[in-house]
């Protein structure tokens, strides 16, 4: 539970707890040194008291008659109630052969106080000497217990009340005081800690703006933390944070350098190697058409030529098309009716390839957009081709095309083997080719739904694939934009 409260807590009721404790020990050892000095007074007054109450009693035992009850306000000349100058709550006892003989306790004027039997009895046991006893019926008492003048002992006692009550109004006033001091204690540690950990609050937002930013195409990260007090550990938190937020930007545009350096070599070897491609197939396509008689091991190199100078082609101007794409290159915006695209890709797929199903599913009114129409034309050839490459003979593939309230979605879906589950991350990726199990082994480039990928997210739509053994879905969510007028 501790584990999960903030940092601002843990410290705030730290700090309480030390308040609290030290307070309570302030109390503690006040409390313990003031009852000491309190019963060190009373020890003093019961000295300076000495026996006068008692040895009136022992003077004054007649017959052995106990005197009980004396009042604070008796005759002088009688000395069994001579309580004059005595305390209320006085105790005198006279004690002989073991027996309490005579007792007394002043008390307010009009009042009487019985002595109990067990507190007789606890007195009568008691030897010379103090003592600090709690006497039944009439409470603690500091006793001062001496020999009389005929062998017997004579008590005299002072309540313990008065320090008692005295306590109890000191407890009381340092309680509310010691409260006063924790509340504003904690209340000034609150506002304290605050401002001490404001640094750090200050750290995490930047450190959640940060994480929020694209970093795939950012190569600037614009926050940085305030440092006030550099040489304090959340001012070293800060300039470190700082510093790795300056790392980081670094090395984003150190990989968007990079990044723009191989796109630019991609396109400038794509766009000077269509020349030399072209001059290959042109010759080759010519010497086929002139040449009749050729033996056949010639006729085969010059097909295999022809048909890798082709391939070689198509590999060029999909790295061509990609560097564009990548470079951000604007593509045309202007309606495209993806019903027609959809019908006559359905139509190209049934006559190059007889041996699956085709089957498309359109709504019954056009579907219409704003885009590049020859991109998003290749985008769903290269759905189909991508299917018919890989997939058995006798599959079926189906391409329907939706509405959404904002959104055109056209699905490819076949029953294939599927896409293998380590592949299927990164099936987006450039010059990954799918295993050979997934259907007949055939040279394909690893880039057409690099392609699909890259012209979808230009038109700042969504591409997602897939796959199980059975059936593979590759699904185009595009938005539905309608051109200006």
């Amino acid at each position: 539970m501790i584990r999960r409260l903030s940092l601002r807590t843990k410290l705030s009721l730290i700090l309480a707890t030390l308040v609290l404790l030290a307070c309570a020990a302030v109390g503690l050892a006040s409390t313990i040194a003031l009852r000491g000095f309190l019963l060190q007074r009373l020890d003093q007054q019961l000295a300076d008291a000495g026996n006068r109450y008692a040895v009136a009693l022992e003077h004054n035992d007649h017959d052995g008659d106990n005197v009980v009850g004396a009042s604070g306000d008796g005759d002088a000349d009688d000395p069994e109630t001579n309580t004059v100058g005595q305390p209320v709550g006085t105790l005198g006892a006279r004690i002989s052969g073991g027996t309490v003989t005579a007792i007394g306790v002043v008390s307010e004027p009009g009042e009487s106080i019985t002595v109990s039997s067990p507190a007789r009895d606890i007195l009568a046991g008691l030897g010379p000497g103090k003592y600090g006893i709690d006497l039944p019926g009439l409470g603690d008492y500091r006793l001062l217990v001496s020999s009389g003048q005929d062998s017997d002992r004579l008590v005299t006692g002072l309540p313990v009340r008065s320090v008692n009550d005295t306590l109890g109004h000191v407890v009381a006033a340092e309680s509310i005081a010691f409260a006063v001091v924790v509340l504003a204690a904690v209340g000034i540690g609150l506002f304290a800690v605050r401002r001490a950990l404001q640094p750090l609050n200050d750290i995490t937002a930047t450190a959640v703006r940060v994480s929020e930013l694209p970093l795939a195409g950012t190569t600037e990260l614009p926050d940085r933390v305030g440092v006030a007090a550099p040489r304090t550990e959340v001012g070293r938190l800060s300039v470190a944070v700082n510093h790795m937020l300056d790392q980081i930007e670094s090395a984003l545009q150190e990989r968007q350098r990079s990044e723009d350096r191989l796109r630019e070599f991609a396109a400038d070897a794509s766009h000077e190697l269509r020349t030399p491609v072209a001059v290959v197939r042109s010759h080759s396509e010519l010497i086929a058409q002139q040449a009749t008689e050729l033996p056949e091991h010639l006729s085969n190199s010059l097909d295999r030529i022809t048909a890798e100078s082709a391939r070689m082609g198509r590999l060029v101007d999909q790295l061509l098309l990609l560097a564009r794409l990548d470079a951000g290159q604007p593509l045309q915006r202007v309606e495209v009716d993806l019903t027609r695209i959809a019908v006559d890709a359905i139509d190209d797929a049934r006559i190059t390839d007889p041996e699956r199903t085709w089957v498309l599913r359109v709504p019954a009114e056009p579907v219409l957009l704003t885009g590049d129409p020859d991109r998003l034309q290749q985008a769903m050839l290269n759905l189909l081709v991508n299917a018919r490459t890989h997939t058995p003979v006798g599959t079926r593939v189906e391409l329907s095309l939706a509405l959404t309230a904002d959104s055109a979605v056209l699905t490819v879906t076949d029953n294939g083997p599927g896409i293998p589950a380590e592949l299927l991350p990164r099936i987006t990726e450039r010059f990954v080719k799918g295993d050979a199990s997934r259907g007949r082994s055939r040279n394909t480039t690893g880039l057409g739904l690099s392609i699909v990928a890259g012209v979808i997210a230009a038109h700042r739509g969504r591409f997602r694939i897939a796959s199980r053994p059975g059936e593979t879905v590759a699904e185009i969510v595009l938005p539905l934009e309608r051109a200006a007028g």
